[in-house]
């Protein structure tokens, strides 16, 4: 059985469309399936068009959190209540195309593989400031971690297996793309186009994108803090040039009156050390954010038993 996880944050307008399309779509291709829509704190319709599909069709689950705990929560409340035998991750938007999830199942069934990764070929018609942050952003994490994280996506195909050991993960602050890729097991790559959103518009502004990216630097890897080394072996080098200058001005007498030299590295110096500290110290928060042992998200309601029987049991344990 498939299972699909879509998480879904004010997407009234695209609830309908999504359910039909993906249902039919695994219908005619007999396909036995579930999908699992994830209500992230929605302040419009979208639990209520959740509901009406799961009512009339038993496939059809949801999950609705008590306020907006992000993507990766509602990633993560999927995987933990899916069924299947192999899980897909699809945007309520449906940029992600539909087609290709195909070419991801036939991919797992025929062949020894645990991962089939969505691979974006083109972005679309986005903003060439996100895309230009975005490759960047996976240039980062990509030569910080070792993880191949060019042009990659939520949009993966995984085994029980792998969904198994992502739900085995205890840690709190979690990046999808780059965990699913940590975790090792077979992997094959699938190439798509994003496809054009057909009702309302992108949620992520520049604000919550450089968030997003801060966050899962941070969470994912420790290069900020090796910063903090680089920043203090280069003010080292630059100490000793100047300080063998005004060595050799002070001994042939050429020395200037007044200390431009010394004021300047003092104040270079003392940037670095705030910048570094404010490093340190966001590190420091995301440890304190860990050890509270807060769960990752709070689920509200759902609309079947079955998922609230799991739910508990989990918890139980």
């Amino acid at each position: 059985m498939l299972s699909v996880i879509i998480p879904s944050y004010n997407e009234e307008g695209n609830i309908d469309n999504t359910a039909e399309v993906l249902t039919s779509l695994l219908d005619e291709n007999n396909i036995e399936h579930e999908l699992i829509f994830i209500d992230d704190g929605s302040t419009d319709g979208t639990w209520d068009k959740i509901a009406t599909h799961s009512a009339s069709d038993s496939r059809i689950h949801g999950i609705s959190f008590s306020r907006n705990f992000g993507k990766e929560s509602a990633i993560f409340a999927g995987l933990k209540a899916a069924n299947g035998d192999c899980c897909v991750l699809m945007d309520c938007d449906m940029q992600f195309p539909a087609r290709v999830m195909l070419r991801m199942y036939d991919i797992w069934m025929n062949n020894d593989v645990d991962i089939v990764e969505g691979r974006k070929r083109s972005r679309g018609k986005e903003n060439k400031l996100y895309r230009g942050f975005s490759k960047l952003f996976y240039k980062l994490i990509g030569s910080s971690s070792g993880l191949d994280m060019e042009s990659a996506s939520d949009f993966k195909l995984l085994d029980r297996r792998v969904v198994d050991s992502l739900n085995k993960m205890p840690e709190r602050l979690t990046f999808f793309r780059a965990l699913s890729s940590w975790v090792g097991y077979k992997t094959e790559k699938v190439y798509f186009d994003v496809a054009e959103r057909e009702v309302g518009s992108s949620k992520w502004s520049l604000r919550s994108l450089i968030k997003f990216a801060v966050n899962n630097i941070t969470s994912f890897t420790s290069a900020p803090l090796q910063l903090v080394t680089v920043f203090g072996f280069i003010m080292f080098i630059i100490s000793v040039i100047l300080g063998i200058q005004t060595l050799v001005m002070k001994l042939s007498g050429s020395s200037e009156a007044g200390f431009p030299t010394v004021i300047i590295l003092q104040l270079l110096t003392s940037s670095i050390i705030m910048f570094s500290l404010g490093i340190i110290g966001y590190y420091i928060s995301k440890i304190y954010e860990e050890i509270k042992q807060r769960p990752r998200y709070i689920v509200k309601q759902t609309t079947d038993k079955q998922i609230r029987i799991k739910e508990r049991s989990t918890d139980e344990k």
